[in-house]
């Protein structure tokens, strides 16, 4: 049979057996009435006052949006938040949007009309965060974890302090949105050495789908109730990129009322553990880079039999990612000699954390990567096997596990929580 792969801005298709198991989000319609919906969301929030009321008497505020490579609709969100402060009297010139980049590089120039539309790029201040940069940040103590807080200075000025987000499956957090808008979306790069750190991220609740119990959790959310947060504003999306759900008001009880209705619709199951699992970076944006396309390896990893192989498609049109991840995959041999590097005591570096996360799915499985952006002086050099279609891909892989492999398809990549359905 054949299917459509989210890759790119334009799909990839594949042909498989037909005995091949599709594992998807549950099919939910987007809201009708968006905007009159997102109105109502901000006045009956969970667990706050409405926006209407916290705005009252502010004389300033920083809406906290996500930077390029999450598909948050903020061109849609971020009107009805707008109208309400400037109706209670809050000057547009005194609203400033501020994108958390985390360590990601700054969105600028069109990337900002992308981001939240023609009509708020130019009538709007817009500031990227800037991790690195210590005269921007303000230091808050330490968490209960040891690590020390820096967070925006333009957020902790702010008089009113608004996060807008996306709930998905995240590969270390459980789900995003809620408090990683703040952590890491504004902390400093200190604090992402601690919280990124390799015994953090080691933990086996650090992962897809897992918020009780989960350290990387606890520790982002003492950094964010730090900071404070006035009011979130939280959507989830169905396949089709359409906004199914909103989540507004307090920091943590809104992000929990999103991640239940999330965990609901984005899990699918396999009986037992498979051969072959063929899947995505979900497409643009998140499969701009080798470094996003990470997080389509770890979703699917779960269902994997150990010695399997995992066949992923992620456009990369950004290359590789960061110069920082660049140098250090480049420079890593193999996945156990890595895993071993982050035990020395010294041993630091930028987006380690990424390659942990695939080094971890590597001591599992063989990976197959199909990324017309990563071009052939890479082959070898990035631990996974690069191939130039994932047909062949496919043909290599029943090769090797046999013509009867166990095969599952995920062809939205990590919007989907894949599982191993419990035997009774």
């Amino acid at each position: 049979m054949k299917l459509s792969l989210d890759y790119g801005h334009d799909g990839l298709e594949i042909e498989v057996p037909e005995r091949a198991q599709v594992l998807k989000m549950a099919d939910i319609a987007g809201l009708e009435r968006l905007e009159e919906r997102l109105e109502e969301a901000l006045c009956r929030p969970f667990g706050t006052a409405p926006l209407k009321d916290l705005a009252a008497g502010r004389k300033d505020a920083c809406i906290v949006i996500s930077d390029i490579t999450r598909p948050v609709p903020n061109a849609i969100i971020l009107p009805p938040i707008l109208r309400i402060l400037e109706g209670q009297g809050i000057a547009r010139e005194k609203i400033t949007i501020l994108i958390g980049t985390g360590l990601h590089r700054p969105n600028e120039g069109g990337e900002l009309v992308t981001l939240v539309g023609e009509e708020i790029a130019r009538n709007y201040q817009i500031v990227n965060h800037r991790a690195r940069a210590r005269d921007t940040l303000v230091y808050l103590g330490d968490t209960s974890g040891g690590a020390p807080i820096w967070i925006d200075k333009v957020y902790m000025e702010a008089d009113l302090k608004i996060a807008t987000s996306l709930i998905e499956p995240h590969l270390m957090a459980g789900y995003s949105g809620g408090r990683k808008a703040i952590c890491p979306g504004l902390m400093g790069v200190d604090t992402m050495r601690v919280l990124h750190g390799p015994e953090l991220l080691a933990h086996p609740k650090a992962t897809e789908g897992v918020i009780v119990g989960n350290p990387f959790h606890q520790q982002a959310l003492e950094v964010a109730q730090r900071a404070g947060v006035d009011f979130t504003l939280n959507v989830a999306m169905n396949a089709q990129r359409q906004v199914t759900g909103i989540f507004c008001g307090d920091l943590e009880e809104a992000h929990a009322e999103g991640v239940d209705f999330v965990e609901a619709r984005a899990a699918d199951f396999v009986s037992e553990p498979v051969d072959i699992a063929i899947t995505s970076s979900a497409g643009f944006p998140l499969d701009l880079t080798y470094y996003q396309a990470i997080k389509g390896l770890t979703a699917i990893a779960p269902i994997v039999k150990k010695g399997g192989t995992i066949l992923i498609a992620a456009r990369c049109e950004e290359g590789i990612g960061s110069v920082d991840f660049e140098e250090l995959i480049l420079n890593t041999s193999s996945a156990p000699a890595f895993l071993e590097r982050l035990n020395e005591p010294d041993f630091f570096a930028i987006d380690q954390w990424q390659l942990q996360e695939l080094c971890k799915v590597l001591n599992k499985a063989e990976v197959m990567l199909f990324a017309e952006g990563i071009g052939e002086e890479y082959k070898g050099k990035l631990l996974v096997h690069l191939i130039s279609s994932m047909q062949e891909g496919l043909e290599g892989a029943l090769l090797k596990h046999g013509s009867d492999a166990r095969i599952a398809v995920v062809p939205k990549g990590p919007y989907v929580l894949t599982r191993i359905r419990e035997k009774n």
